[in-house]
């Protein structure tokens, strides 16, 4: 079985934002329950609230939780809604400059796992969304990745191209949005090139 590290926010949690409490959706409902249910060894490590770490005790955090996990074959990062969310003046570029700090610091442990840098949805006019400036960032943030992806050598994946639905509050993934979400990344999983068989 393959095993996954899925780090993120919310919307890797599986965060179900009619709920009261603030639960999660089913197993059967979240994209990373969907993996699970079609072959994938998945590791949720979705926060809500979750901003691209930072900070060097934050970064620190991130490699214990990797090295803790390991063996993992391939680990995905679908952060940056929560930065533009707390930081309404942030650019595509100032969230893409946390990123380079986050993938450069797993990159730099030697792992042999491939990385998969995933770029959320834009979000949408909703509750949550009440300034257009941050659609327009949102919506910027994805070529940023692309770019950022190819000068450090990750893998990516636009999630904007995969018609996931979105709910009330702009930001969240509706049910049908985490069936979209699961359907096109394990499509793309399935394409990855193998990786590079290291000569002792």
């Amino acid at each position: 079985m393959r095993r996954i590290l899925c780090y993120g926010d919310s919307n890797t949690f599986g965060y179900n934002p009619h709920s009261y409490w603030g639960d999660p959706y089913p197993d059967d409902v979240r994209w990373t329950g969907i993996l699970q249910a079609n072959g994938w060894d998945v590791i949720n490590c979705g926060q809500n609230g979750r901003e691209i770490p930072s900070n060097d005790g934050e970064l620190s955090a991130v490699e214990r939780l990797i090295s803790n996990a390991m063996p993992v074959d391939i680990v995905t990062v679908l952060l940056g809604t929560n930065d533009f969310l707390t930081h309404p003046h942030f650019t595509a570029e100032d969230v893409t400059s946390r990123m380079k700090l986050l993938l450069q610091r797993v990159l730099a442990a030697n792992w042999e796992i491939r990385v998969l840098l995933i770029a959320p949805p834009p979000m949408r006019s909703g509750e949550w969304v009440p300034d257009s400036r941050i659609v327009t960032e949102s919506v910027r943030l994805a070529p940023c990745y692309r770019v950022l992806a190819r000068q450090l050598g990750v893998l990516f994946a636009d999630a904007g191209a995969w018609d996931v639905a979105l709910d009330f509050d702009g930001v969240h993934f509706r049910p049908e949005g985490h069936a979209a979400f699961a359907r096109h990344l394990m499509q793309t999983l399935d394409t990855l090139p193998e990786p590079a068989v290291k000569i002792p």
